[in-house]
């Protein structure tokens, strides 16, 4: 039952969220384009809750970062406040909010891929598993860098908003070493509790497979 509260509590966190950044974002079409994932994200996770549930850590970072994508599409990654107290409070150049969601970008995809391949058991050797945790993480980030630049190339001036350089001409290094970094501290330091949070679920899977049994019996 808390395990339940806690996905309908973050399911309407992210749709509350979701349906205020859409009444007025700073631009239509970098909004969509920001929250894309969002969009194609949540129906799967809601279809595939009872079938393949994830952890609670993985649900809850899973909502943390559509905030950030939500967030970012609001405003657009160059104009939101956070970044620009972040700019501040660090002496930096630019606003450097989409390192947050490339840094998330990291995070999440590894210890999904983690989870998937643990979970299901394609993998015994948790090292091997980390390591190819963090190879995914990196080719997420090295896919989304072509989509911002097929977009780029479509939309021309139009995609400035969307891909959030600020006129930095290392953006989509950095961009892929900030998913590095994240996927890194995933990997560095929530394996532990990843672990415990992957052994409760296959223990509430065994249960669950018990009891269908005893109902056929």
């Amino acid at each position: 039952m808390a395990h339940q509260g806690l996905l309908a509590f973050l399911l309407v966190l992210v749709l509350v969220a979701l349906a205020i950044s859409g009444i007025a974002p700073y631009d239509r079409l970098t909004w969509l384009m920001e929250v894309a994932p969002v969009l194609i994200a949540l129906p799967v996770l809601i279809a595939t809750r009872h079938r393949a549930p994830l952890t609670r850590l993985l649900y809850v970072l899973i909502a943390v970062h559509a905030l950030v994508l939500i967030v970012g599409g609001a405003y657009t990654y160059a104009r939101v406040p956070l970044g620009f107290w972040l700019q501040e409070a660090f002496h930096l150049g630019r606003n450097p909010y989409d390192k947050v969601g490339h840094f998330m970008q990291g995070l999440v995809p590894a210890l999904l891929a983690r989870e998937i391949l643990l979970g299901h058991g394609y993998l015994a050797s948790l090292r091997m598993a980390n390591f190819l945790s963090l190879c995914v993480a990196l080719a997420v980030s090295a896919f989304y860098e072509l989509i911002e630049w097929w977009a780029a190339l479509a939309l021309g001036q139009g995609a400035d908003e969307f891909l959030g350089t600020q006129g930095y001409v290392w953006d989509t290094q950095s961009d892929m070493f900030m998913a590095l970094l994240g996927a890194g501290v995933a990997l560095s330091l929530l394996t532990r509790l990843h672990d415990r949070q992957l052994s409760a679920l296959e223990d509430r899977a065994a249960d669950r497979g018990g009891e269908r049994s005893r109902r056929v019996h």
